[in-house]
């Protein structure tokens, strides 16, 4: 492959991660856990290529840089649409086609790792794939949520993107970040031999674990002049489609001496957030918007509300929290069945969005359950400390890697 001269030291591994991030800062966040974990235990340049441009606000650390594309946003059935710019779809998936396809080229990575789409939205990543196979010396990393959807759906998409034969015909690898006594992707979504021989399951992606943990963030609290008492959150992910939830434990009665925080999530639209904000006043109920390190909030609340994403569950299952989910069911249902085999495991309460109301709320909050099980007996929470050993079986013959490059 021939290579641009982007000055990184000689045997400096360069690494590529792609998200295409239409809906919430999961992917983001997930990709730059994965590339701290790899920075902390070898020489990397980390270039992350995302479709969130709020990536920006969050701190890079040394050897990650990123490249925001013009973004994506899902409507609520699952449809793609341009979330600032004013042109057609097709216009922006060809303009982030090219703007990924350049960069891949000038870079010249030595790996690099796709989130959950093989070819990316809209097949935005096929040129950049393509082109990457008939140059050679790139190794193709597949990483995918232990949950995609319903087995029927994914198997839909699978054959509508035509997944199946990109993953068989350009990837190396497929990093499940999971455990498959939770969820068997294999099993589940019916992968074919070819596929299956391919996976590698990471466990869990427990952000305490991420180097960056080691000094921690000030909690937010210190500035919200709460009084005296305990803490309940509610987190809804980029808050995109968290107002129900966040509206119910707004009208929801707390129990004596427990004080109430929502973190909307910068996605959340302004006149909803203003709206918790107004019925926040006079009480002992504080709204956030924002924080680059939930994990002060998580740390010191007793209870905790959340909707269902990957990383908010990895967050609350590695503190053991007691916690009681409300899944997204709509487009997909990845949310539900996580919150279904971690509440069937003992690790988490759950309740469908149906059966969300401030009285419900009000019930679990003054609940006196007993603690929840501990999620580090039950599965597998090591991911980040052991994707730098599967990183070493994708590129196991550095040499070559590094004849490629001309060095």
């Amino acid at each position: 492959m021939r290579r641009s001269s982007v000055p990184v030291p000689d045997g400096t591994l360069r690494i590529a991660l792609y998200s295409h991030d239409a809906l919430g800062l999961g992917h983001m966040r997930r990709n730059l856990m994965l590339a701290e974990a790899l920075l902390a235990t070898r020489s990397c340049s980390v270039l992350v290529i995302t479709g969130a441009r709020e990536i920006a606000a969050l701190p890079l650390p040394q050897g990650v840089d990123c490249l925001a594309l013009p973004g994506l946003g899902k409507a609520l059935d699952g449809a793609y649409h341009p979330r600032s710019l004013g042109v057609p779809l097709e216009d922006l998936i060809r303009l982030r086609a090219d703007t990924i396809f350049a960069a891949i080229k000038s870079f010249g990575p030595d790996v690099l790792i796709t989130d959950k789409k093989p070819l990316g939205v809209q097949r935005e990543l096929e040129p950049a794939v393509n082109w990457l196979s008939v140059q050679g010396g790139t190794r193709l990393v597949l990483g995918l949520r232990d949950v995609l959807d319903a087995p029927e759906a994914v198997e839909r998409e699978w054959r509508e993107e035509n997944s199946e034969t990109a993953v068989r015909e350009h990837y190396d690898s497929v990093w499940v970040y999971g455990d498959p006594r939770v969820y068997d992707p294999v099993a589940e979504y019916g992968f074919s031999p070819a596929i299956a021989a391919k996976v590698r399951y990471t466990g869990y992606l427990d952000a305490r674990a991420a180097p960056s943990r080691i000094i921690t963030a000030a909690s937010p609290l210190e500035d919200l002049e709460l009084p005296e008492g305990r803490l309940a959150l509610c987190v809804v992910g980029g808050g995109e489609d968290g107002y129900h939830v966040a509206d119910a434990f707004s009208r929801a009665d707390l129990p004596p001496g427990v004080n109430g925080v929502i973190l909307t999530g910068p996605f959340m639209p302004a006149e909803q957030s203003d709206t918790l904000r107004r019925r926040a006043v006079g009480r002992n109920l504080r709204v956030l918007r924002f924080v680059e390190d939930a994990g002060p909030l998580l740390d010191a609340a007793e209870r905790v509300v959340a909707m269902g994403g990957y990383n908010t569950v990895c967050e609350l299952l590695s503190r053991s929290k007691r916690a009681l989910i409300v899944p997204r069911v709509d487009p997909r249902r990845e949310q539900l069945i996580r919150a279904e085999r971690m509440r069937d495991l003992g690790l988490l309460d759950m309740l469908h969005p149906d059966e969300l109301g401030p009285g419900a709320l009000a019930d679990w909050l003054a609940g006196d359950e007993a603690p929840p099980a501990r999620a580090l007996d039950r599965i597998d929470l090591g991911g980040l400390r052991r994707v730098s050993g599967l990183l070493s079986e994708v590129v196991a013959d550095e040499r070559s890697l590094r004849l490629a490059r001309g060095a």
